[in-house]
Order: structure tokens, then C-alpha cells, then sequence
């Protein structure tokens, strides 16, 4: 008879204690040239990120040029004077670097990644750039058609089609942010390199930019370095450019993007709300993920697991520009998609969720979910270098002092049900959102008008 081998088992292996954590937190100053620099040394970061913020906001965009920020940003790597297009692009690409850039209503924003090791390379690219990008008129004349190439696109996807729709309906019509932040096909059109030229000129300079250095520097003389690279850019001393206010019509309301034949039904339902300088913003952060910020929140248990509408609903908070008298503006909106023939019961149900959320309030099982979630796994979201970066930078376009992040998160875990509850009600009012839908209107229109939950009207897709 065999005898039977004994198994041996290892002891399983027991979670260490937990280590502190915390945002990182920045070394501010500023260069010999006015632009402020904020550094960030995280070690074992073998890949920098570097991010350069200008003053060059939407609003600020001359009338009918609309997109210029758009295309303006593109050209920076499109050649400098020392390199052509072709060039330039083969340059970063032997530094092993990628340099990304994009324009929204803060302003531009450009995105450097390289490995340390060839930092002092990309940085002399990325300030070459700055200093002296060519602009020239094939490079432009390219981007601008690509950019129209791009807009037939755009309309025909239901998601920014409905976006756009719900910002013209916010913001009353001579407002940057009620039209497209890249610009219509009419304002792209009328775009040249002369133009974008002047653009640049007028508000492109260090003494209003700012750069954030995250990465492991312990061997990068980074002061020598920024000196002889991003240091060497000159520029005029103007100052920022004040923050305008801006006004917007939430009235509750049902906009229809008649799509006929369309199987599905783009939701997007917003309105504006305050910046991250109101006190109420960690609260609302909280009540807002417990609402619709995972696939465990209310919106998605209700609509996509109970019956079954949708692949999942989502409800966030975005600003959209910040300013540090607190006078900033943000969206609140929830989105997604359902099945045409259940639009209707849908929508009923989302207000339900709505209606019961102010009724009953949130409890505190969802409370802890969401504070696990949003505190729990952020030393995971900020590993990067590039992660970290970006968030700084966002503190800087909005104007918040740089341990505003640390702070939010203390904020957040000391957020109480009660608390979240009310921000939550309180950001998404039954009365006072805006419905856009993008879908069939001859399906759609009266099972939507039955539910009573504003005006509806129908418009046109182009």
C-alpha cells in the first residue's frame, strides 16, 4: 500500500504595517525670467515629467478665431528655429521622449515625459519650443485641416455632441465656454499662420507661465539645467490675466438631439456649480461618488444592475475654470447611455434615484465605500511621475495653494454621511438640471414629456 505524501504548507504571508502617506508636496521659485518653477523630487522615478502651464485661456482668443489656442498649441512641435517639423519630431524621439500639448479655458498646456537620463536634452527641445516655434505656414495649414477633418467626427459622436449641446445651453451665447473649445468649422477655417503668430505673441511669455518638474533628481543639477534650457526664454513682464466672471441658466429643462434611427440614447444632465474654493467641495466629492462614481453607486445599482438599461451611469464634477476669489465655475453632471425604447423609464428611474437620495439620504456603508475608494488607493494613483505632475498643475490653473491636495484628502476622510448627503442633494437639485438627449425624437419626445421633469424641446443634429 502506498503511503499518502504529506503536504507542507508555508505560512501565508501577512500584510506589513501601513506607512504613512501623503500628497506630495512641492518646492516652489522662480526662474531668473519670471516663470515660476514648482519641483517635485520622488525617488525611483526614473521617467521626469515636466509640465508647463500659459496664460493663454479660451477667452482670450480673438472674435471669429475660435480653436486658435487649439492649433497654436499643436505647433509647438511642429518645429522651432533650429529644426524643422521633421526634425524636431526625430529629436524627441531620440531622447525617448513625448511631448503632448492641448488648450482648454485655463489656458495651454504643455506635457513633457523622458527618461532622466536625457532630461537635459528634452528640456532644451521643450524650451526651444517655447522660445521660438516656427509656425510655419504649411505646418499650420495642416493642422488647421486636420483640425476640420477632426468635426465631423466629433458631431457624429452622441457623448460630445451632447456636450456641446449642454454647454450652449448653460452659457449664454457670447460666452467662450458656450461654444466648442476647439473651435467650429467656420472660426478653424479662418486660421493662419500669421494669426497664430500674434496669438503667441500676445500672451505667450515666462513671466506669467509656471513649470512643474516631478521625477527622481538626485543627481540633476536642475537649476543649472532650467537655467541654460527653459531660464534662456524671454519675454515681456505683463501681467496674468484676470479671471471675467461668467453667468450660466441651469432652469431645469429637456433639450432632444433628434438622431433618427438612432438604437440608444445619449443622456448627459448638468448644471454649474462652485470651484475647489468652496468649502462645500470635499462633501460634495464624497455625496457625488456615492451617487454615481463607481459601479456600486446608486445610479449604476439602480439603471444597469437592477433593470438593466445600461452599461453604467456616471456622475462626476469638472471644473471648468477657477479663479482665487472663489468666483470659479465647475460642471455637475451625470452620463450615459441607454437602450432607445427604456429612455423614458430611465430617466424616470434616475429621477427616482434622485428624489430618494434628498428623501432618505446616503448611508453609512456608502460613505465608508466611497472614502476607501478615493483615499484608500491614492498612493496607487500617484506611482507616476506623470500622475503627480498633472495634479500640481491642476493646482496651479486653478489657483489653489500646493498642499491643496494633502489637505483634500485629510478633508475627505473626515467627511461625515450627513455631510455628503447635503452636498449631494445639493449639487444635483431635481429642479434645476439641464437634460440634453441625444437620440431617435419620435421615439423619445412623449415618453420623456409624460415624466414632467422640465420643458422639453427638440433641435436638430447637424
Amino acid at each position: 500500500m502506498t503511503e499518502l505524501a504529506t503536504m507542507e504548507f508555508h505560512p501565508q504571508p501577512q500584510a506589513g504595517e501601513a506607512r504613512p502617506w501623503a500628497f506630495p508636496a512641492p518646492e516652489r521659485g522662480t526662474l531668473g525670467n519670471g516663470l515660476t518653477l514648482l519641483r517635485c523630487h520622488r525617488p525611483g522615478q526614473q521617467v521626469v515629467a515636466v509640465e508647463v502651464l500659459l496664460d493663454a485661456p479660451l477667452e482670450a482668443e480673438p472674435k471669429g478665431l475660435d480653436g486658435i489656442a487649439t492649433i497654436m498649441a499643436r505647433a509647438f512641435s511642429e518645429g522651432t528655429d533650429k529644426h524643422s517639423a521633421e526634425e524636431f519630431a526625430a529629436e524627441l524621439e531620440r531622447c525617448g521622449a513625448t511631448l503632448d500639448a492641448h488648450a482648454d479655458h485655463p489656458g495651454v498646456r504643455l506635457s513633457l515625459e523622458v527618461p532622466v537620463s536625457r532630461l537635459p536634452k528634452a528640456l532644451g527641445l521643450l524650451a526651444d519650443a517655447l522660445r521660438a516655434p516656427a509656425f510655419d505656414d504649411g505646418e499650420i495649414e495642416r493642422l488647421v485641416r486636420n483640425r476640420l477633418d477632426e468635426i465631423p467626427h466629433e458631431t457624429a459622436n452622441p457623448a460630445r455632441r451632447a456636450a456641446k449641446e449642454l454647454s450652449r445651453q448653460l452659457f449664454p451665447a457670447d460666452s467662450r465656454m458656450s461654444r466648442p473649445r476647439q473651435g467650429t468649422e467656420e472660426t478653424v477655417t479662418a486660421i493662419d499662420s500669421a494669426a497664430v503668430r500674434a496669438f503667441y505673441e500676445k500672451h505667450v511669455r515666462p513671466a506669467t507661465a509656471t513649470a512643474v518638474v516631478v521625477g527622481d533628481l538626485t543627481d540633476v543639477d536642475l537649476d543649472a539645467l532650467l537655467g541654460d534650457t527653459l531660464g534662456a526664454w524671454t519675454g515681456s513682464q505683463a501681467q496674468a490675466r484676470p479671471v471675467p466672471s461668467v453667468t450660466a441658466d441651469d432652469t431645469g429643462r429637456v433639450i432632444i438631439v433628434d438622431r433618427p434611427g438612432a438604437v440608444q440614447t445619449q443622456l448627459l444632465i448638468g448644471r454649474v456649480g462652485a470651484d475647489r474654493h468652496d468649502r462645500v467641495w470635499p462633501a460634495q466629492v464624497l455625496g457625488t461618488y456615492c451617487l454615481g462614481g463607481t459601479l456600486t453607486s446608486r445610479l449604476d445599482r439602480v439603471l444597469r444592475e437592477e433593470k438593466g438599461y445600461t452599461y453604467g451611469v456616471r456622475a462626476f464634477g469638472q471644473v471648468l475654470r477657477s479663479a482665487p476669489d472663489g468666483t470659479g465655475i465647475s460642471m455637475l453632471a451625470i452620463s450615459g447611455s441607454v437602450d432607445t425604447p427604456n429612455t423614458g423609464p430611465a430617466l424616470d428611474d434616475l429621477w427616482k434615484v434622485l428624489r430618494t437620495l434628498a428623501a432618505e439620504g446616503l448611508t453609512d456603508a456608502e460613505r465608508d465605500v466611497a472614502v476607501q475608494n478615493l483615499v484608500g488607493v491614492a498612493p496607487l494613483k500617484y506611482e507616476t511621475a506623470g500622475a503627480v505632475a498633472g495634479t500640481l498643475a491642476d493646482q496651479v490653473e486653478q489657483h489653489l495653494p500646493d498642499d491643496f491636495q494633502a489637505t483634500l484628502y485629510k478633508q475627505l476622510a473626515a467627511t461625515g454621511t450627513v455631510e455628503a448627503t447635503a452636498a449631494a442633494v445639493n449639487a444635483f437639485p431635481v429642479d434645476r438640471l439641464v437634460t440634453v438627449l441625444v437620440g431617435d425624437a419620435a421615439q423619445i419626445e412623449e415618453p420623456v414629456r409624460a415624466l414632467g421633469v422640465g420643458e422639453v424641446s427638440v433641435v436638430t443634429a447637424e
